[in-house]
């Protein structure tokens, strides 16, 4: 298959160019993206200069291209706008620590892709782009925030893109477009020089990928340690050359919704599905029930969301000296800072003890199970005009500011509600800390696919990339067409 380490592989044998495959890119991206409208920015040419300055690589994803995601992951030059008009000609002055060590692992930065205003959805519809769409169909949602990167690997034109999960943002994305992905324990990835704590911790970068190995070795060369930051990864599994591989897992399953919404048939098939095949592979399996309160911890999410964004809209007036108003920024958006400009810190701080409570709790299971399955989404992708929000919740928002704290809270829960009951299951592992990932093996009756999630204790992707190779191995990943193909 051409994956990543397929094509660095070639790179490094001198089968192919580099420059020659960029040249390759920009034209398959002419043809694609404007019915895809996965990539919001692009220069070939600075890529290539990038990588004749560079030299002879030897990174394990020698001279690969790699697209960057239009949020949060900072090339120096390269458009930073966080799908934002306020930020719609902004450029990074510098790089970030996440993009410096993809470098470092060989790959090429090279456009960035289409990502929701602040990356507050669960759909890449950002007013100042348009919609991201699905290359399974084009009618349809690759997902977000991550969708320009899923649509990017999913059609083809890049093996691996870069992708980030602060609620699903990698996951949702993973199963809307039947790709691999990966959220990583909480303070596993680099981070800063700039923004350290990503939404307390909640927010990771990694990347969308078709190939465990990918997965894998990306994963493995990116881990670190850094000194300044907030968060640490417990060193639970640090060698992965050293670990063993447990003959027979214990793994937990669910599929009831942790908010009691509904969850379709095909995502209860896709998660009944995987763990009959688990227990033909000899494991152990059995089913449980939701192990924490998903209410109590969707609510503090979304609390968090408004204290981060209000936190975040005050530097940015101080950077532009001036008051922020609701024309420089989508209704959703200003409905999120009017919440959080009148949370509590009180309140604040006790939602982030209920993550506390409830990565306590979930660590306590993976005392007695391995992993523990659920369906990544409760339903394949919507539409690309599915009505998410009421003409009415529209109406409140653009009435927010005058609205009581109280008043906002169910406003947003309101906000969210249609979203929410897609994408119930990924919040929590963003919350705990814990890794999950998403593995591409179901696809609908509509023709569309759906991902199953497992997730594991902090510092054991060991244990993912166990399951995720033993359903790559017996070829049960249902991979875009693209990748079926090659």
């Amino acid at each position: 298959m051409k994956d990543g380490l397929y094509y660095a592989t070639q790179f490094r044998d001198k089968k192919l160019s580099v420059t020659e495959w960029i040249d390759e890119r920009t034209q398959q991206v002419k043809k694609l993206n404007p019915e895809l409208n996965a990539f919001v920015d692009w220069d070939a040419e600075a890529a290539k200069q990038q990588y004749e300055a560079r030299g002879a690589e030897t990174g394990p994803f020698f001279g690969l291209p790699i697209p960057l995601k239009m949020l949060g992951q900072d090339k120096a030059g390269m458009k930073s706008t966080s799908g934002s008009r306020l930020f719609q000609e902004n450029r990074a002055n510098a790089t970030d620590n996440f993009v410096k060590g993809l470098e470092r692992l060989g790959l090429i930065p090279l456009g960035k892709t289409n990502a929701p205003e602040f990356g507050f959805k669960n759909i890449s519809d950002p007013t100042i782009y348009g919609p991201a769409k699905n290359p399974w169909n084009l009618a349809y949602s690759p997902g977000g925030s991550s969708g320009g990167a899923a649509a990017a690997v999913a059609s083809g034109v890049f093996p691996i893109a870069g992708a980030s999960d602060g609620g699903g943002s990698i996951r949702i994305p993973a199963s809307f477009s039947g790709l691999i992905g990966l959220k990583p324990t909480r303070g596993s990835m680099p981070v800063g020089p700039d923004g350290w704590r990503g939404w307390q911790g909640a927010s990771i970068d990694f990347a969308l990928t078709v190939s465990m190995r990918d997965t894998e070795t990306l994963f493995y060369h990116l881990r670190g340690t850094e000194k300044a930051a907030p968060y640490q990864a417990p060193k639970a599994e640090w060698n992965h050359q050293a670990a063993s591989e447990k003959k027979t897992l214990k793994i937990a399953f669910l599929t009831d919704s942790p908010v009691g919404t509904p969850v379709s048939v095909e995502a209860i098939k896709a998660t009944h599905n995987a763990a009959i095949f688990l227990e033909q592979q000899g494991h152990e399996v059995t089913e449980i029930s939701y192990p924490v309160n998903g209410c109590q911890l969707i609510d503090s999410y979304y609390l968090m969301n408004g204290a981060e964004t209000a936190a975040m809209f005050d530097g940015i007036q101080e950077a532009i000296q001036r008051p922020l108003t609701k024309n420089d920024m989508e209704l959703m958006t200003w409905g999120i800072y009017q919440y959080g400009l009148k949370i509590p810190a009180s309140h604040y701080t006790r939602s982030l003890h209920l993550w506390d409570l409830a990565a306590y709790k979930m660590e306590q299971l993976f005392e007695e199970y391995d992993v523990v399955l659920t369906p990544t989404t409760a339903d394949s992708a919507p539409k690309i005009d599915a009505e998410l929000q009421s003409d009415q919740i529209r109406k409140d928002l653009a009435q927010a500011a005058s609205f009581s704290d109280i008043q906002l809270k169910d406003l947003i829960y309101d906000m969210f509600e249609k979203s929410l009951t897609i994408t119930p299951f990924t919040q929590l592992a963003n919350l705990t800390g814990q890794p999950a990932i998403s593995l591409p093996t179901h696809i609908a009756g509509s023709g569309l696919p759906l991902g199953i999630q497992f997730m594991a204790s902090k510092g054991r992707e060991d244990v993912l990339f166990q399951v995720g190779k033993l359903f790559e191995q017996e070829q049960k990943f249902l991979l875009p067409k693209f990748y079926r193909e090659s």
